[in-house]
This record gives C-alpha cells, structure tokens and sequence, in this order.
C-alpha cells in the first residue's frame, strides 16, 4: 500500500504542465548570485545561459552556457533513474512549479545542476560538486579547487545566447 502511495506521489508530480518553459528560439539568462556564503568555485559575476525542451525533459532537456567558458553548449545530461524515484518530487522553498536534476560536464568533471522551475515563469540553476576538505579535527580547511556551488537568477530572454 505504501509503495502505491509513492508511485502515485511521483505520477501527479510529473503531470505539472511545464510546456511554458519551452525556449524555442529564445533562452534563460542571469548571473551568479554574488553572495560567498552561497558561491564556491564560480567568479562573482559569471553569467549563464541555459536552452530547455520541455518536451524531451527525460532524453535531452537542453544545454548550458556560461561567460566563465566552463560550460559551452554543454547538454544536459538526465539521470533516467531519478524520474522513476522519489527524488524526482524534491521540493525546497517556495514558487517552485518542478525541480529537475541533472549532469553537465566540464573540463574538472561533472556537474550536479538542479533546474527550478519557477511559478513567475523564471527559472533558477543551482550547480554543485564537491565539498570544501575538513581538517583533521573536522573544521573545514577551506575551499577545495574541485568544489562547486552557485545560484543563478535566469530570466527569458529572447534569441540565442550571446556568452
């Protein structure tokens, strides 16, 4: 009965219309959000460009750009298991219509990004990899070359990406 439930948790989650994100010929766009307590690994100031397909969310959603070139019309690549798990409902803070994981690569490595949809028809990026080392006494020793995190506003924008 249980397992029932959660299969119909994940079925009404992934029935929320999303088709107005669809990018076309246009394209989300924004910076990182400056704050250090919320950006490692990402000049303040980096913009990001991201394409959507709304209509292929699961095969090849879409690509990322950003004015950093760590990313260059880098697909999104899609975790086929997480569409069929419960992480697929992952829900944090409010306005958000879906939050969509995926992978980008780059030059260090892959690239956790959360996709969220916005209920104002923005979207917001969050990038993620790794975590600062800790000492021997378990305080963080400080940021790691490898770690990653950052937000970015995008707002639509209308034709290609210029980064």
């Amino acid at each position: 009965m249980r397992a029932l439930a959660l299969a119909a948790a994940v079925a009404l989650s992934a029935c929320k219309d999303v088709t107005s994100f669809n990018t076309n010929d246009d394209h989300y766009e924004g910076a990182v959000v400056a704050s250090d307590f919320v950006r490692a690994g990402v000049d303040p100031g980096t913009r990001l460009c991201l394409t959507l397909n709304t209509d292929r969310l699961e095969q090849s959603p879409g690509v990322i750009t950003s004015s950093d070139h760590r990313f260059n019309a880098t697909p999104l690549r899609p975790i086929p298991q997480a569409f069929h798990d419960p992480i697929s409902t992952l829900s944090f803070g409010d306005g958000r219509t879906r939050n969509l994981l995926y992978v980008a690569s780059e030059a260090d490595g892959d690239v956790t990004v959360v996709v969220s949809l916005m209920q104002g028809s923005d979207v917001e990026v969050r990038m993620l990899r790794g975590a600062p080392p800790l000492r021997g006494d378990g305080i963080d020793a400080g940021p790691a070359v490898q770690n990653v995190f950052g937000v970015f506003e995008l707002t639509r924008t209308k034709g290609a990406c210029a980064l």
